[in-house]
């Protein structure tokens, strides 16, 4: 018997109590099986729930629902919640009266003997204790409940700031991005008249502006931010909330009046004395009020901290495609930036290769224009400058053959700075068809 595992599970859309000897192994899927044969939840509509507001993980066996051990085994409860509902409203009704207590409330004032009267009262006091530990069962679940709202508003809480980090840096890239292609347009508008020019690349960062201006809508979150401290809001009003706490001292105190009344009746002597039961049964009464007052509160309660863990489980979908939105937009701004980039070194390129371009042109003008005047200029000798024969300005055969190197090296210096400027244009067509 003591290696049996028994779970008691507490269904709080009913607050009855269903227990399951567990076999070897179970899973817990076979287990909630089991349940849904009880109590005509389905399966996925199942939430159970441990006393600290840890859910059940459906991987593990069923056996995660036992604690270890024998103390307390019998007392310790997994909650169960419907997760199609979130208000629990009941009605809810107490345990039933024995045959003998159900007697002597249906009429208070009958005389019965005292030894028959002392086993009627035990069970009234039975009775008593019960629905107190039945309340604080419920009270029990109530919490497990709350301490799950926290759980998942702690979740809520971690992708909000993720939300909220991932907006700002958006922003800020953003901000650079327009001041970027502003101050980039600027300066290319500035040049284009003497410098290089493109419509197609130019029209393509105007278009990149466009459409930066349009991921501005992705760091826009303002609406679920707004949601999110109502909720953050609401769960703090709920935690402060008098219902937040055991409401069962009236209960407490009705139960030790029913134990003193049967320790007063254990004192008297057991004689032919007779005596009624109007004070035990007024006990009963209260009881019995008194716990529907305190259920209705705790389920209101309850109903309020399921409907605000429901907008939670609704908001998280929403923040989820609010993240992929803003990463969408991070990642495009980063492309058009990069892009961009490097569009602005393929002109500084261009412009590189035209700048070098026109400088061997000069060079190879200057050393042309250069090499015939000193082939036809007069020659001298020892120093002294001498009167000229017009024909002494003819060139020599070794002039000739200097004359003819220089026409050669300038026919490769054309050839050259034809391949240049034919380079340059197709890079030029390459940049304007990209």
């Amino acid at each position: 018997v003591l290696f049996l595992q028994i779970v008691h599970i507490l269904n709080m859309t009913s607050a009855k109590i269903v227990s399951f000897l567990l076999h070897p192994e179970e899973s817990l899927h076979s287990l909630q099986n089991r349940i849904e044969f009880e109590t005509g939840i389905s399966t996925g509509n199942q939430e159970l729930l441990l006393e600290t507001g840890i859910c059940l993980d459906p991987r593990k066996p069923a056996s995660q629902c036992v604690i270890d051990g024998v103390r307390g085994w019998d007392s310790y409860m997994v909650y169960l919640f419907d997760k199609s509902r979130t208000v629990y409203d009941g009605p809810f009704a107490s345990r039933s009266l024995s045959d003998c207590v159900n007697y002597i409330v249906q009429d208070s004032k009958i005389q019965l003997p005292i030894p028959q009267l002392r086993k009627v009262w035990a069970e009234a006091v039975h009775y008593v204790i019960g629905l107190k530990e039945d309340y604080s069962r419920l009270f029990q679940g109530q919490r497990a409940a709350m301490l799950s709202l926290l759980r998942y508003n702690a979740n809520l809480i971690k992708m909000k700031n993720n939300m909220v980090s991932a907006s700002q840096q958006l922003k800020a890239k953003l901000e650079f991005f327009h001041q970027s292609i502003r101050l980039d347009l600027e300066r290319y508008s500035d040049q284009m008249a003497y410098g290089i020019s493109s419509e197609k690349m130019l029209k393509a960062w105007k278009e990149m502006e466009e459409k930066a201006s349009q991921c501005a809508q992705a760091e826009d979150i303002g609406y679920l931010d707004e949601q999110i401290m109502a909720l953050h809001t609401e769960i703090v009003e709920l935690q402060k909330s008098p219902y937040a706490r055991r409401q069962g001292e009236v209960m407490e105190s009705l139960e030790q009046r029913a134990i003193d009344l049967y320790k007063q009746l254990k004192t008297r002597p057991p004689d032919h004395a007779y005596s009624d039961s109007t004070d035990m049964v007024k006990i009963i009464v209260q009881t019995v009020q008194s716990q529907d007052r305190v259920l209705k509160e705790l389920f209101g309660h309850l109903s309020k901290l399921l409907g605000c863990k429901q907008k939670i489980i609704d908001l998280l979908p929403e923040i989820e495609v609010a993240l992929n939105n803003i990463k969408e937009a991070d990642n495009s701004v980063m492309q058009m930036q990069g892009k961009r980039q490097r569009e602005i070194w393929h002109l500084l390129k261009i412009a590189c290769t035209q700048s070098s371009s026109r400088s061997l042109v000069s060079s190879s003008l200057e050393g042309t224009a250069s090499a015939p005047a000193a082939a036809w200029l007069p020659q001298s000798s020892s120093g002294n400058t001498a009167a000229a024969h017009p024909l002494s300005s003819l060139a020599a055969p070794e002039d000739g053959e200097n004359f003819a190197d220089v026409i050669r090296e300038n026919v490769n210096y054309l050839e050259l700075f034809s391949s240049i400027l034919q380079e340059v244009r197709q890079e030029q067509s390459s940049m304007m068809v990209s």
